[in-house]
């Protein structure tokens, strides 16, 4: 089974975090790397089988919001080599907002887990998300 985990802390409370990415359809968040998002189905943002398309490619759905413990997760039902469904299955993603350990700020957490192609899926995956980790940070600790 492939997987990453990847992690921030970024300067600001959870609660604020959270009312950042809680959207399942708003990335503002990420201007440096998701150039373009369509909504797909009828569901809300906010809403367990709400649907999207990030930039052209990856088609994912929000499959658990857990507002109290400020974390979602999504499956990614399409996306590019190598992590195209005729590659691996069973993608799933989650994003965990937390205290971060000093207590000053927040922890944010990113995994993924799937079947199939674990290293190309490992090497093309963890850049984008510390990317999107990265632009997160800019964009709450610059607000």
């Amino acid at each position: 089974m492939g997987s990453t985990y990847q992690s921030i802390v970024i300067g600001v409370p959870p609660q604020q975090v959270w009312e950042a990415i809680r959207n399942f359809h708003d990335t503002s968040w990420a201007p440096n790397v998701i150039t373009s998002l369509e909504t797909v189905g009828e569901p809300a943002g906010d809403q367990i089988g709400a649907g999207r398309v990030l930039n052209g490619v990856f088609h994912e759905t929000l499959r658990e919001v857990d507002e109290a413990g400020h974390a979602f997760s999504y499956t990614i039902d399409e996306g590019p080599s190598p992590i195209s469904s005729a590659e691996i299955s069973n993608y799933v993603g989650r994003v965990e907002v937390k205290a971060s350990p000093d207590g000053t700020g927040s922890l944010v957490e990113w995994t993924s887990a799937w079947q199939g192609n674990d290293e190309a899926g490992y090497e093309f995956c963890h850049p984008i998300y510390m990317a999107l980790l990265g632009d997160l940070k800019a964009s709450l600790e610059e607000a």
